[in-house]
């Protein structure tokens, strides 16, 4: 579902803007747009790299926790951590 937005923007970041939009041959809300969706791409990529960090981190600081992993990889055929 799309939802309008409104923002304000300084002339000077408005003027920058609208000339890179121009030379990419679309509009400004196009240009905004685009940039608004890379960001929030950018932001789930490392919320999710982020957990599998801290869930690597308990693997690595719990023996429960990596036999569970091995158990399971062996399991689903994909061999021991240690391979």
């Amino acid at each position: 579902m799309n939802a309008p937005l409104s923002i304000r923007l300084d002339d000077d970041v408005r003027t920058t803007l609208a000339a890179e939009a121009e030379q990419r041959g679309i509009g400004l809300t196009s240009y905004l747009r685009q940039l608004a969706e890379a960001e929030a791409a950018r932001l789930r990529r490392e919320r999710i790299r982020a957990g599998n960090e801290a869930v690597a981190r308990h693997i690595a600081a719990s023996a429960d926790a990596r036999e569970f992993c091995e158990d399971w990889g062996a399991a689903s055929g994909f061999g021991r951590l240690s391979d």
